[in-house]
């Protein structure tokens, strides 16, 4: 064999080599890529779970967010409307016509009367502009009095020294205990749903 022919077959083998190297490392190269592509796709795939989740959550806290606004607003309008039921039945009050203000008035002033002891000295408060209402009727009473006024929409406070004994049947009071009785029927009947 010939100097040559070593050579060439010294050539063509490394040649072979050569390719079979590349071969494997283009081979290795495409799996490195391979591998590299599906990790970047399951990076992807779970980034984008995780903005999915993230946008529903945030989403989820702005809607019940706005619920929770929605509710407080409807609540401070029903409100509202109540204090207005409230105000409108006070104003009603002090503008009784005469007739139903005598009426109310004698029958609190009877019903206070029953907790007092006949020797009592009973003194009953009023409106200011029920006094001589007031004095007209508790002259069927022995040993009450006029007292100073009183700051109220109607009614009397009946009260007494000796005994320690105190009535409040003013329409104030009235009104609070009915009200409070039965503002959830009120309420009921204004928001009809």
């Amino acid at each position: 064999m010939s100097l040559e022919q070593v050579r060439d077959d010294i050539e063509k083998e490394a040649r072979a080599r050569a390719d079979e190297i590349r071969a494997e490392a283009e081979e290795r190269a495409d799996e490195i890529i391979s591998a590299a592509e599906a990790d970047a796709e399951e990076i992807k795939a779970a980034r984008s779970e995780e903005v999915d989740a993230e946008i529903a959550q945030r989403r989820e806290q702005a809607l019940s967010s706005a619920k929770l606004e929605a509710k407080q607003q409807r609540l401070e309008a029903r409100r509202d409307v109540l204090e207005e039921v409230y105000e409108e039945i006070e104003d009603a009050l002090v503008d009784l016509d005469d007739e139903t203000r005598e009426r109310l008035t004698r029958s609190l002033i009877a019903s206070a009367a029953e907790e007092f002891d006949d020797h009592d000295a009973v003194v009953v408060h009023g409106r200011a502009d029920d006094e001589a209402l007031i004095e007209g009727i508790i002259e069927e009473y022995d040993g009450f009095s006029v007292g100073d006024p009183t700051d109220c929409l109607g009614g009397v406070i009946v009260e007494s020294e000796t005994s320690r004994v105190r009535v409040n049947n003013t329409f104030d009071s009235m009104l609070d205990s009915v009200w409070d009785e039965h503002l959830k029927e009120v309420s009921a009947h204004l928001f009809e749903q």
